[in-house]
């Protein structure tokens, strides 16, 4: 049961967009959404691109992430969490560039 509710219980309001998006919403779509802020897009767009395994862009945009306001302990807790979703090697690479990011 602690599986099943870890990422929604500790994403707070982000939590349903997070779990739409990793269900059944193509990336493109969640982006183009005009009601999400900023934060939120770069949200989107890092859990999208560790669930492809994109690393090599990731660096990138978790770096706007942080200028576009999501903190360190915003991000440790969106990759632990997206780990039960996408495994643990893709979220230990993500905290690796996290880690040179947030220092």
């Amino acid at each position: 049961m602690v599986k099943q509710t870890a990422g929604r219980d500790l994403l707070g309001d982000f939590a349903p967009k997070f779990a739409h998006l990793n269900d059944d919403v193509l990336f493109g779509e969640v982006w183009s959404d005009d009601n999400l802020s900023q934060r939120d897009r770069s949200f989107a767009t890092v859990t999208a691109l560790i669930s492809m395994g994109a690393f090599e862009q990731l660096n990138y945009h978790m770096q706007k992430a942080k200028e576009n306001g999501i903190s360190k302990e915003e991000m440790s807790t969106l990759i632990t969490h997206i780990a039960f979703y996408v495994g643990w090697p893709k979220a230990w690479s993500a905290f690796n560039i996290a880690k040179k990011i947030y220092q």
